[in-house]
Order: structure tokens, then sequence, then C-alpha cells
């Protein structure tokens, strides 16, 4: 009965060509769909075996006839003859259950465009497409909400990204701004008075200082704060005149030298030690200042100032209106802190105290290399009325001059020229300690004992200087146009 069902099932498409099945759908809905397609695709194979069957039971019916039997209808249980009969017998009979025309059997086939599958009723095949049309619209809608999970989580993560990111760009910007203000002694951490003390106490417990000594300095230094006045332990007097005499007497390879005015030299001590170059490049310039007659009227028969008091006189000269806003970078408080202090303060406090200057800025490099020849050739003219002829060492009355650059100040105190036309400063620097100072005086002294003064122009190659030059001495009508020309002062600028 299978085998008669099978035929008569392939006999209604055996007028066209065969079509199989491809990717078929896992979708449980179309799985009829494509068991009768496979059950189509056989019957075609069996019946073009049936029917060479046919042909040969022609030539040898008598044989066939005798090896098989008579061929039963699966609808009704009819008999035939044979398998043409019962065929014909199916599609009279039962064509209603075969879903097949009666005539010809020539019905048109679809095939899915989607998946292959071939169908023989169009309106199966619709409802087919339409399946994987809403699979295709379920699938399209899942990537969506795949997608819109995806985009919303990526911004999760970006937007976590980012504030971590501002968290360590915040965190790394409080640790530079806190070690700025240790660095430039504006953290709280005490001024002069509490690094002496902190300082000489370390010194006492390494062995290198005696209690009483600690005891005798700390009354010294106590005494010094009290009366304002800087206690000499780091001053050496006397090193311009023993400059001159050298060379006159020596540096054959200088052609001239022009020398300031008579300076005391000051270094830092433990109280100041890494923050207070500039206050001690002020007590050179004022020393200076003291010693020469010009400054008497301005500077009332002053002594040279403990730092300390330095700070309150640069505190007194803010209060008067001078560079207010140097003032608010600073806090508008120097005393009991490290605060350094640059050309921009000690112009305020000798403008303060009626002497005349001005600050000089080289903000760029004008030679090759990162150097500064347009410093030098300044310098040069500001000590040299003239150029040619006379001394071999000239002693000016021009006050040193203050000489900054960043992180460090020092003061120049002579120029040389020598015989190859080159200029070389003759520099005093706070960071250098007495007793290398005092090699100085010496009647015999060395030519080595110059090369920590001496800075040539290859030695000079921080990106910007300033300068600040004394000029004379200011009139109170003067004073106060510099102090209302501070609050948008500007400095001079070399090109």
């Amino acid at each position: 009965r299978t085998e008669v069902n099978s035929g008569i099932l392939s006999a209604c498409a055996s007028n066209h060509p065969k079509i199989s099945a491809q990717s078929l759908p896992k979708d449980g809905t179309l799985k009829h769909k494509a068991f009768y397609s496979e059950n189509l695709t056989e019957s075609r194979k069996f019946l073009k075996s049936k029917e060479e069957q046919c042909d040969l039971s022609k030539i040898k019916g008598s044989i066939y006839e005798t090896m098989y039997s008579p061929p039963e209808c699966p609808f009704c249980g009819k008999i035939e003859d044979c398998s043409q009969d019962m065929e014909a017998h199916v599609k009279t009979k039962h064509a209603n259950l075969l879903d097949t025309p009666l005539e010809d059997c020539d019905q048109p086939l679809y095939d899915c465009p989607m998946c292959g599958l071939i169908c023989t009723n169009y309106r199966i095949l619709q409802e087919h497409v339409d399946l994987h049309l809403e699979e295709s619209n379920f699938g399209q809608g899942m990537d969506r909400i795949q997608c819109s999970r995806d985009l919303e989580l990526a911004h999760q993560l970006q937007q976590e990204e980012d504030r971590k990111r501002r968290s360590e760009e915040s965190r790394q910007e409080m640790e530079e701004f806190q070690k700025l203000r240790r660095q430039y002694g504006l953290d709280n951490s005490g001024g002069y008075k509490q690094q002496q003390l902190r300082n000489m106490e370390i010194e006492v417990n390494r062995g290198r200082m005696h209690p009483s000594e600690f005891h005798r300095r700390k009354a010294d230094m106590m005494e010094s704060l009290a009366i304002g006045i800087d206690d000499g332990k780091t001053k050496t007097s006397g090193i311009i005149e023993a400059l001159c005499r050298y060379y006159q007497n020596a540096a054959t390879d200088v052609k001239r030298v022009w020398f300031s005015a008579v300076v005391d030299h000051f270094h830092s001590s433990f109280g100041d030690k890494g923050w207070g170059c500039g206050y001690r490049n002020f007590q050179m310039l004022l020393s200076s200042l003291l010693q020469n007659d010009v400054y008497d009227d301005c500077l009332k028969g002053m002594s040279v100032p403990c730092i300390p008091k330095i700070q309150s006189m640069i505190e007194d000269a803010w209060k008067e209106g001078f560079d207010p806003q140097g003032a608010s970078q600073l806090n508008n408080r120097l005393q009991g802190t490290k605060a350094w202090i640059g050309a921009c303060e000690v112009y305020t406090l000798l403008t303060s105290l009626r002497v005349k200057c001005h600050i000089v800025d080289f903000h760029k490099a004008t030679g090759p290399l990162g150097t500064h020849p347009r410093l030098f050739e300044w310098i040069l003219n500001y000590y040299s009325s003239e150029r040619e002829g006379g001394p071999k060492v000239v002693c000016t009355s021009k006050p040193p001059i203050y000489l900054q650059h960043q992180g460090h100040s020092r003061t120049v105190v002579g120029i040389e020229e020598r015989k190859n036309r080159t200029l070389c400063l003759l520099i005093f620097d706070p960071g250098c300690p007495s007793r290398e100072m005092q090699k100085l005086l010496k009647q015999d002294m060395e030519a080595s004992s110059l090369k920590q003064l001496r800075k040539f122009v290859g030695n000079l190659k921080h990106k910007q200087y300033q300068i600040v030059a004394v000029e004379g001495v200011l009139s109170s009508e003067e004073k106060v146009a510099r102090r209302q020309a501070s609050q948008v002062f500007t400095a001079e600028k070399i090109p």
C-alpha cells in the first residue's frame, strides 16, 4: 500500500523537474511541509523506477504476474490488476484526498524564495513565507533591543571611565598644587624661626653640634628677630676690594673688568636653606646701597634687616598699595612662611623705600643654543660708560644687579671683557657658603678661586631672566606715581 500511494503521489509531479528542499527552517510549524517535500521527492524517484518496471512487464508479463500480487487501494480496499489501473482508480475516486486535480495532474509547484521548500498550494506557500517574515522581524527586533542594550552599556562604561579619569586628574592636580605650596613655602609649615630651630636640633641629634652651641645660637637668633637686624653670621665683606687687587696684578687673559660698588656677600643659613635666595640677594643689594652716600636720605641709616624683617617690610609695601596682584598671589602674607620672593617683590620693596629701580625682562634666548648674549651686553652697558681706553680695572659706583631666573636668584657684581672679545659675568651666589667666599680674601688668591664667580654666555641658558637695576633715588611724588603704576605694572622686555 505504501508503494502504491508513493507512486500515485509522485505521478502528480511527473511532468515537472525535481526540486529538493534546502536548509529547511528549524521551526516546528514548518516540519509538516518539510516532511511533505521529502515524500514528494522520494515519490518521484520511486515512480521512475515503477515506470521502468511497467515497461519491463510488457515484455515479460507472465514472469512479473507470477512474482507480484495485484495492487490494493489504500483508501477503499479495491484490488486492480496492475499499478496503472490502481493509479487511475485513486486519481478518479480519491482525488479529494490527494489534493490534486482530476485531469492530467498538471498542477504548478511553488518553491519558497527564502529556504527553497516546494509547495503545491499558493496559500500554503504564502503562510510559509509569512512565518519567515515573522521570524525575520522578530530577529531584527531582538537585534535592535540587543543593540540598544549594548549602546546603553557602552555609555555607562564611558561615563564610569570619564569619572575615574576626572577623579585621577583632580587628585594629581591637588598633589601638584600641594607640592608647589611646599616648594614655595605656602604650606603653613612655619617660617625662618621654625626651620632654624628644627635644623639645629637635627644637627645636635647627629652629633654635629654641641647642645651648648645650640642654645647660644638660639639666643642669638631670638635677639636678631627681636631687633629685626641680621646677625651677620653668613656675611663676608671685602670681596670686591680683593678682586680689584687681583685683576690689577693677574688675569692676563682679561682685557678690562668693571666692578659694582662695594657689596657684602650673604649666604643661606639653617633658617632659610632652600628658599631664602631672594632675601639674601636683597641683603647684598641693600648692603651696597647702605655704603653709598647717595641713598642716605631714603634709607635713613637703617641696617641690613634679617629675613623675617624683610618679609614684614614687603607686607608693609603691599599695605601701601604696591603690587596688589603679587600680594594676592602670596595671600598678602610672608611672615611665618617660607614663601619665595623674586624680582617683583624686590622692586616693590625698593620702590617703597624710595629707591629708583626698574625691572628688565629677557623673556627669550637671543643667541644660539638657548643663550642670552643680549643680557651680557645690557649689563656691560650698565657698568661701562666708555668701552675704549681707560684702566684695566674699573671700580664703579653702580650698585650690584639682582638677577632672577626660574627657581633661583643671584647678584651680579661685575663683568669681564676678555682679550678674545667674549664677556664673562662676576656673580655672587647666596648658595655659596662663607668658607668658599673667604678664599677670595687671600693675598695669594688663585685663579681657580674665581671659578665660582665667573659665568660665561654658555653658562646662563635658562629660558627667561629678569634683572632689577638700581638707578638712583625717587622723590615723594615719583614714589606715589610708581605705586599707582605698579597696580598695572609690566616689566620692560628686551626683544
